[in-house]
């Protein structure tokens, strides 16, 4: 078994260094918790802002058919009269 001896001054050193780290590591684990919820309470404040609109109309429209005249709707398309085709 091979066994390695550290100096103590070396250990200290080390563990010093470690607590440094994982002392700004906590600060950024912090740091990032508070920008996720600052993000997301922006976004909920973003949402928020938009207001919801509902409108209606009517839309009436006389045919007479009697007439002969038809109206038909397509897509928003009007034609007044009757179809013809190419034969």
């Amino acid at each position: 078994m091979d066994e390695r001896n550290i100096p103590y001054i070396a250990h200290e050193g080390m563990m010093a260094r470690m607590e440094r780290t994982i002392k700004r590591l906590w600060i950024l684990a912090l740091v990032l918790t508070v920008l996720l919820v600052g993000t997301n309470v922006a976004w909920l404040w973003y949402e928020s802002s938009f207001e919801t609109i509902e409108t209606t109309r009517e839309i009436t429209q006389d045919v007479n058919a009697g007439d002969g005249g038809t109206a038909i709707i397509n897509d928003g398309v009007h034609v007044n009269g009757t179809s013809e085709t190419d034969d």
